[in-house]
C-alpha cells in the first residue's frame, strides 16, 4: 500500500496544473503518434507503385517488344511512360523517372532464333539510378523479372505448342513407315525361304563333288601304290631271275663238289673215333696224377706237425721251431702250386675227350648223311634250272604290269585333278549361297526389326487431341506453379512492419516519461530504513509512468485496430502484451535512471538505437552482422517484436507464453536493480544534492 501512497503522490505532482496534465496527455500520445504515423505511411506502398514515374523504350519492330510494352502500360507496377532511349536516360539521370526499361531493336529477333536453330538470349535494359530511391531499382528488378518470366512462359508455350505439333506429323510419318516395313518384312521372308533351298542344293553339290573328289584321290592314291608296287614287282622279279640263275650255277658246282663226299665223311668219322679214344686214355693218367698230388697235399700238414712234434722233443725252442717250419712252409708252397696245376691240367683233358667223342659222333652221323645230302643236292640243281625257266617268264610279266600301272596312275592323277577342281567350286558355291543366305536372313531381322522399332516408336509418339496440345503447351511453358502456403498471413506490408514499430514506439513512451517523471521519490527514500521500505520506492517509482504506460499502449492499441485497420488474430492477448511490453520497459529504463541519473537516460537512448538494428524489426534478425546478432537474445525488445507477430498474425501462443516470460523476468529484474539503487540512495551525498549532470 505504500508503494500505491507513493505513486499516486508522484502522479499528484506532475500533474499539478493545467500545462502538467497537457504534459502527461502528449507523452500518453507520443508512442501512438510515432507508431500511428510509420504504420499510416507504410501500410501498403506496394498499391501505389503507379504513382512512381517510369521510362518506357520501344525500340523492337516486331510483335514481342510491343507486347511487353502493352502490358506494361495496362498493368506494369509503375507508371510508365513511353519516351526514347535518350530522353529516358536523362530523366533517370535528372530524377524525372526513377527507373527506365528499355527493349532493344532485335528483341523481338532474338526470341524467335531458338527455332532457326541460330539462338540468341533476348535482353531488356532496365536503367536506375539509386540517386533517385535505392527502393525503387530493387523494386524495378523485381518487375522486370516478372517480365521475364511472363515472355519466358509465353515463348516457351508457343515452342512447345509447335514441338507437339510436330509429334503429329512424325506420327503420321511412322505409320507410313511401318506399313512400308512390314510389307518389307514380307518380301524377306520369301526371300529367305528361297536362300534356304539354294543353300540345301548347293551344299548337296559340294557334298557330292568333295565325295568325287574324295574317291578320285583314293583311285589316284591307289593307282600310284599300284604302279610302285608293280615297278617293286617287275624289279624282284629281275632280281629274282638273276638270284635263281646262281643258285643254278651254284648247285651244279655244289654237285659235283659233292660227289666224293660220302667217302670223305666215313673217313673223317674213323680218324675222329681214334682222337677221341686217345685223348680218352691220356685224360685217365691226368686224373691218376691230379689225385696223388692232392694226397701228397693232404700229407704235407700231418707231416709238418709231427716235424714240430719232434722238434719240441728233441728241445729246440717254439722260436727254433717256428723258424724251422717256415722254411718247411716255404718249400711247400711250389709242392701245393704243382697239385693244384695238375688238377686244372686234369680237368682239361677230361673236357678235351668229351669234345673229341662228340666231335667222333657228329662226324659219324655225318658220314651217314652224306650219301642222302649228295642226291638232295643233285635234286636242287635240277628244280634250279626249272625255276630259272618260271622266273624268266615273271620277270617278263611284271614288266609288262609296270608299264600298265605307270599308265592308270597318270591317267588316276588328271581325274583326281578335275575333280579337286570340281570340289572346290562346289565349296566355293556353297559358301557364297551360304553367305547371301546369311545376309538375306540378316536382312529379315533387321526389316522385322525395323518394322518392330517403327512399331514400338509410332507407340511411343504420343497421339493426342489439339485441345490436349494446347494444354501441354502451357504446362511445358510454365512448368511449375508457386502456391503460398502461408502459416500466418500480416497481410498489407504495414502489418508486417506493425510489431517493430509498435515495441519502438512502446519504448520511445517509457523514455519519454522519465523527462518528467522521477524514477524514485526523494521523500520516501528519505523516510525509509528496510528493505521493504526500499521494494516500495521502487514499485511507487514505476507504478506512476507504468500506469501512463497502460494509456500509452491502450491508444496504441485502438489506432492500430480501428483506425489503421490492423486485426490482430488475439485481440484481447495482443493488448495485454502490450502493456507487458511497456511495463517492462518502463522498468528497465526506471532502473538506468535510478541507478545512474543523467548518464543513465543517455544510456537508455543508446540501448533504444541498439534494439533499432538487433530486435529483427525488418529483415530476419539472422542477417544482422557480428557483433550486434549475438545482442538479439539478451535484449527485451527482441521478445516484444516477436511476441507481437504470433498474437497479430495467429502464431504460436507457446512462444509467445516463452516470450512473455522472458520480459517477465525483464521486469523482475529491472525492479530489483532498481530497489538496490533505492537502498543505496538512502544516504545522501554531495553528488546527490548537486549532481554534475542534470538533463
Amino acid at each position: 500500500m505504500k508503494a500505491v501512497r507513493i505513486s499516486l503522490s508522484e502522479l499528484r505532482r506532475i500533474s499539478a496544473g493545467t500545462l502538467p496534465k497537457l504534459a502527461i496527455a502528449a507523452f500518453a500520445i507520443i508512442p501512438t503518434l510515432y507508431a500511428g504515423l510509420y504504420l499510416f505511411v507504410n501500410s501498403d506502398p506496394y498499391s501505389r507503385l503507379d504513382q512512381v514515374p517510369a521510362a518506357l523504350v520501344v525500340e523492337d519492330t516486331g510483335e514481342f517488344g510491343q507486347k511487353v510494352a502493352d502490358n506494361l502500360l495496362d498493368d506494369g507496377g509503375f507508371g510508365w511512360v513511353e519516351t526514347s532511349r535518350a530522353e529516358a536516360q536523362v530523366g533517370v539521370r535528372s530524377g524525372e523517372y526513377d527507373a527506365a526499361l528499355v527493349i532493344g531493336p532485335t528483341f523481338s529477333d532474338d526470341l524467335a532464333s531458338s527455332g532457326e536453330f541460330a539462338p540468341q538470349q533476348a535482353s531488356i535494359t532496365l536503367v536506375t539510378n539509386d540517386a533517385n530511391n535505392y527502393l525503387a531499382r530493387t523494386i524495378a528488378d523485381q518487375i522486370v523479372g516478372k517480365v521475364r518470366d511472363s515472355i519466358a512462359s509465353e515463348v516457351g508455350t508457343e515452342a512447345a505448342a509447335q514441338f507437339l505439333a510436330g509429334f503429329s506429323d512424325i506420327r503420321t510419318s511412322l505409320e507410313d513407315a511401318v506399313s512400308g516395313a512390314t510389307e518389307l518384312t514380307d518380301g524377306t521372308a520369301q526371300l529367305v525361304t528361297g536362300s534356304d533351298q539354294l543353300v540345301t542344293g548347293s551344299a548337296d553339290l559340294a557334298t557330292g563333288a568333295s565325295t568325287a573328289a574324295t574317291g578320285a584321290s583314293d583311285l589316284a592314291t591307289g593307282a600310284s601304290t599300284l604302279k610302285t608296287g608293280a615297278a617293286t614287282l617287275a624289279t624282284g622279279a629281275s632280281t629274282l631271275k638273276t638270284g635263281i640263275d646262281d643258285l643254278d650255277t651254284g648247285l651244279g658246282t655244289l654237285k659235283t663238289a659233292t660227289t666224293d663226299l660220302p667217302t670223305q665223311a666215313q673217313a673223317l668219322a674213323d680218324g675222329a673215333k681214334k682222337v677221341a679214344d686217345g685223348n680218352a686214355t691220356i685224360a685217365g693218367y691226368g686224373d691218376a696224377a691230379a689225385t696223388g698230388a692232392q694226397a701228397l697235399v693232404d700229407d704235407l700238414d700231418t707231416i709238418r706237425t709231427g716235424i714240430a712234434d719232434d722238434l719240441r722233443a728233441q728241445g729246440l725252442t717254439e722260436e727254433e721251431i717256428t723258424t724251422v717250419l717256415t722254411a718247411l712252409d716255404t718249400a711247400r708252397q711250389p709242392i701245393t702250386d704243382a697239385s693244384t696245376a695238375l688238377g686244372e691240367v686234369s680237368t682239361s683233358l677230361d673236357t678235351l675227350s668229351s669234345g673229341a667223342t662228340q666231335v667222333s659222333d657228329g662226324a659219324a652221323a655225318l658220314a651217314l648223311s652224306a650219301p642222302t645230302l649228295a642226291q638232295g643236292i643233285a635234286d636242287a640243281a635240277t628244280g634250279a634250272d626249272s625255276l630259272a625257266t618260271g622266273a624268266s617268264t615273271l620277270a617278263t610279266g611284271a614288266s609288262d604290269l609296270s608299264t600298265g600301272a605307270s599308265e592308270l596312275s597318270t591317267g588316276a592323277d588328271s581325274l583326281k585333278t578335275g575333280t579337286a577342281t570340281l570340289s572346290e567350286g562346289a565349296s566355293t558355291l556353297a559358301t557364297g549361297v551360304s553367305t547371301l543366305h546369311d545376309g538375306i536372313v540378316a536382312a529379315d531381322s533387321g526389316a522385322v526389326q525395323l518394322r518392330d522399332g517403327l512399331t514400338s516408336g509410332m507407340g511411343e509418339v504420343p497421339d493426342v487431341d489439339a485441345q490436349t496440345q494446347d494444354d501441354t503447351a502451357q504446362t511445358i511453358g510454365n512448368p511449375v506453379v508457386v502456391q503460398n502456403e502461408s502459416l500466418t498471413s500480416a497481410g498489407t506490408y504495414g502489418a508486417g512492419l506493425a510489431p517493430f514499430f509498435l515495441s519502438l514506439a512502446s519504448w520511445i513512451g517509457a523514455y519519454v516519461l522519465f523527462l518528467l517523471v522521477k524514477p524514485l521519490s526523494r521523500r520516501a527514500l528519505a523516510a525509509g530504513r528496510s528493505i521493504w521500505s526500499s521494494v516500495a520506492t521502487a514499485l511507487g517509482g514505476w507504478l506512476t509512468p507504468a500506469a501512463i504506460g497502460v494509456a500509452q499502449a491502450a491508444l496504441m492499441f485502438t489506432v492500430t485496430k480501428f483506425a489503421l485497420d490492423i486485426q490482430p488474430a488475439y485481440p484481447w492477448f495482443t493488448a495485454l502484451f502490450l502493456v507487458l511490453v511497456s511495463a517492462t520497459f518502463v522498468a528497465i529504463l526506471q532502473a538506468l535512471n535510478a541507478w545512474l541519473g543523467a548518464a543513465g537516460q543517455f544510456l537508455g537512448l543508446v540501448l533504444m538505437l541498439t534494439q533499432l538494428v538487433t530486435a529483427g524489426g525488418t529483415f530476419p534478425w539472422q542477417t544482422i552482422p557480428e557483433p550486434l546478432r549475438s545482442l538479439h537474445q539478451f535484449l527485451p525488445m527482441s521478445y516484444g517484436v516477436d511476441g507481437l507477430r504470433h498474437l497479430l498474425y495467429g502464431g504460436s501462443l507457446t512462444n509467445v507464453g516463452t516470450d512473455a516470460a522472458v520480459l517477465a523476468l525483464f521486469l523482475v529484474g529491472s525492479l530489483a536493480v532498481t530497489t538496490l539503487a533505492a537502498r543505496k540512495q538512502r544516504l545522501w551525498t554531495v553528488r546527490t544534492l548537486q549532481p554534475e549532470l542534470v538533463l
